[in-house]
């Protein structure tokens, strides 16, 4: 039996990746995942263990179906949810593609989706309980989260840790202890 008690990180990167990579390293996704790992390492107490730290890292030329693909299933097998950031500059990449699809529709786990560029509940939905315009149009930018992410629950928040640490805690958004499918986001 597996241990699922990562948070995986999706998030975009020019492809193919490669973490040593400074253009990696400059695309704004992968910087948001870099602060989560930064607030670990800063604060042991920061409730993200991260799944990517579970198997070794591969290369950016290594062969998509038997290293890449798999790779990702397997830190995706280990992870108690999906922590998802999502942006203006996020685009439908075949990894994010691959990420959500086996996570969302395969192991049904919970999805944690981060956006950056807003700092505020009241950015996420209006007081009616309506997401605002500005968040699903983001969602366009990923089909599959958008036609899928009802399958499981999905909390939707902006950018501010203590939020952050709120979703990581909630157990809501664990995969064994999952809340019923649907979209959530915390009120003001």
């Amino acid at each position: 039996m597996v241990y699922r008690n990562g948070n995986y990180t999706a998030f975009y990167v020019d492809e193919p990746f490669s973490e040593s990579n400074l253009k990696a390293a400059a695309t704004r996704d992968f910087v948001y995942y870099n602060m989560l790992k930064m607030w670990k390492e800063n604060d042991s107490t920061f409730p993200f263990n991260n799944s990517h730290d579970k198997t070794y890292n591969v290369r950016d030329n290594s062969d998509w179906e038997s290293t890449l693909k798999p790779r990702l299933h397997s830190r995706i097998n280990q992870s108690k949810n999906i922590i998802l950031f999502l942006s203006s500059v996020t685009k439908n990449s075949r990894a994010l593609r691959e990420e959500i699809d086996y996570g969302i529709n395969t192991k049904r786990l919970p999805v944690i989706v981060i956006y950056p560029e807003f700092s505020d509940k009241s950015d996420i939905a209006d007081k009616n309980g309506n997401f605002k315009s500005q968040i699903t149009k983001l969602w366009d930018k990923l089909p599959g989260f958008r036609d899928n992410m009802e399958a499981v629950a999905t909390l939707h928040i902006p950018l501010k840790k203590d939020l952050i640490v709120s979703a990581l805690k909630d157990e809501g958004f664990m995969v064994n202890t999952m809340t019923q499918p649907s979209k959530y986001y915390y009120t003001y």
